[in-house]
């Protein structure tokens, strides 16, 4: 197993030392696991914690996999001892072997959880990307964009199974008020991000938007650089 420490800040309070909500989210994989911890304040301010992404090796037995990988969540739960658990849910795939395999990690993580008492929530992408970005249909570098604008980082955590992973954590945070807050609006998301050029499917969300909320001018999402230097 190997562990890809993308983003781990110098220091980390301890959930009793703030009235901060802690969250650990995990994006599923066989092969490639994201784990991120994040602490959210009521006014839905997010600090990061820790993220890693955990892997397994293609051709090790099935069983061995599964074993290193839960053996990096265990870690990554008895270090950081989160409050909540957000799992992404898995979905239907033309690849039933990467459907599988996600099923599978899934389950380790649930029975983690369920050994811990930890509540667990199962989110689906859309319902991540509708939370962090406000548009359930935004692609991966617009979720990390704005996963390290909430999280004040200078970069975008990488790979993107890290910021999913953080994305997770956020959106669980946001979307069932574990933290005291509620869902941010799309204007309050969009706001922070620089207008740039609208793509087909940006163009398609703006104009229904503006259709369902008469008279309320959306801001459009946009891809910035990879480095966001504050």
């Amino acid at each position: 197993m190997t562990c890809l420490l993308t983003c781990r800040p110098p220091s980390r309070a301890s959930p009793s030392s703030s009235v901060a909500v802690r969250v650990l989210g995990i994006d599923p994989g066989l092969t490639r696991c994201g784990v991120g911890v994040v602490d959210v304040e009521g006014n839905r301010s997010a600090r990061l914690v820790d993220v890693t992404v955990l892997r397994s090796a293609p051709g090790l037995p099935l069983e061995q996999r599964l074993l290193l990988l839960s053996q990096g969540l265990e870690e990554m739960l008895d270090r950081h001892r989160p409050q909540f658990i957000a799992i992404e849910r898995v979905f239907a795939q033309h690849n039933v072997r990467t459907v599988m395999g996600t099923a599978q990690i899934s389950g380790v993580a649930l029975l983690l959880a369920a050994q811990r008492g930890l509540p667990v929530t199962l989110h689906t992408p859309s319902e991540v990307k509708a939370a962090i970005t406000g548009y359930g249909a935004a692609d991966k570098k617009q979720v990390g964009t704005m996963v390290a604008r909430i999280l004040g980082l200078t970069e975008i955590p990488k790979p993107a199974d890290a910021a999913d992973a953080l994305a997770l954590a956020i959106c669980h945070a946001w979307r069932t008020g574990a933290s005291g807050g509620t869902l941010p609006t799309v204007a309050s998301i969009t706001a922070t991000v620089t207008p740039g050029p609208l793509t087909p499917a940006q163009k398609a969300w703006r104009a229904a938007e503006r259709g369902s909320m008469p008279g309320v001018s959306v801001p459009a999402l946009s891809v910035v650089p990879r480095s966001l230097k504050q």
